[in-house]
Parts: C-alpha cells; sequence; structure tokens
C-alpha cells in the first residue's frame, strides 16, 4: 500500500468528485463536489486533496483555517472532510492517510492542534480518530462532536 495525496485540480476533480460513501453513510459527509466548490468559492484557506494508493483514487481530505467565530470561539485549525470510497473501504486505507496527512500538518504547520468533528451516530469514524489520538472535547459544532488531536500527543 502506497499511499500519497494529490491537490485536487483540472485532472483529478472529476474522479474526486464521482467518490462516494456507502449509502447509509451519506449523512456523514458532504459530497466531495460541495467540499471543492467550498475550497474554490468561499476561502483560500480551505485546501482539497485527493488520497491515492498508487494511481488508484481512494479518498478526499478537505482541511482548513477558521478564524474564531459565532460557531466555534476560537482560531483553529480542522481536518473539515475526511472520507474513503466505498469500494476501497476496510482495507486500511483511512487508518493509515489520515496519520500521514496528521504528520504532513504538524511538520507543515508547527501548530499545537487540529480539530475534527463527527455527527454522533458516525460510530467508524469517531473510532477511527481515536485510534489515531483525537480526543473528545465535550463541544460540539452543530449536532456533531468535536474532537481534537495536540502536537504532543500525537508525536507519541
Amino acid at each position: 500500500m502506497t499511499i500519497t495525496f494529490r491537490k485536487i485540480d483540472a485532472s483529478n476533480y472529476k474522479n474526486a468528485i464521482s467518490l462516494k460513501v456507502n449509502e447509509n453513510q451519506a449523512d456523514f459527509v458532504a459530497p466531495n463536489w460541495f467540499s471543492i466548490s467550498e475550497a474554490n468559492y468561499e476561502s483560500d484557506e480551505k485546501h482539497p486533496y485527493a488520497i491515492y494508493n498508487d494511481e488508484d483514487l481512494v479518498g478526499f481530505f478537505m482541511y482548513c483555517f477558521y478564524p474564531a467565530d459565532e460557531d466555534y470561539p476560537r482560531d483553529s485549525w480542522w481536518l473539515e472532510r475526511y472520507m474513503i470510497g466505498k469500494d476501497f473501504q476496510g482495507r486500511g486505507y483511512g487508518k493509515k492517510a489520515l496519520k500521514q496527512f496528521l504528520k504532513y500538518f504538524f511538520e507543515k504547520y508547527k501548530v499545537n492542534d487540529i480539530l475534527i468533528s463527527a455527527v454522533p451516530e458516525n460510530y467508524l469514524a469517531l473510532t477511527l480518530y481515536e485510534q489515531v489520538g483525537f480526543m473528545r472535547t465535550g463541544e460540539y459544532v452543530g449536532k456533531e462532536i468535536v474532537l481534537e488531536l495536540s502536537y504532543s500527543r500525537f508525536k507519541k
């Protein structure tokens, strides 16, 4: 398994858009077309990437920076979207790619932490996030549980 990341661009956006989760997961993550649109039209601080295993596009993520606002009270980096396509789930791509992204992120940005959120019913995602070191903060954004990973905890 060789996991790499590529920015979403003209060469891969159609494949990223066509990547879907299972029907029973559809309410857990926004469609990739929506995330790509947000990145193109809402903020320069949204960074969408495709996850590849060799040459197969297997997943998608988008990380971003949000200044403090009424939704969340402090400036913070978020792994805002994270998904593995339905045809590639259960093969270890999710965990491996997430760890690899976190290593990249902490090396690039030299920040203390990153946040992620999930709906309470998304047990698989919550379990994955906690397995790589995210901890529930007790906070919610909308109806989603907020989890935080500190750099010091990630290094362990």
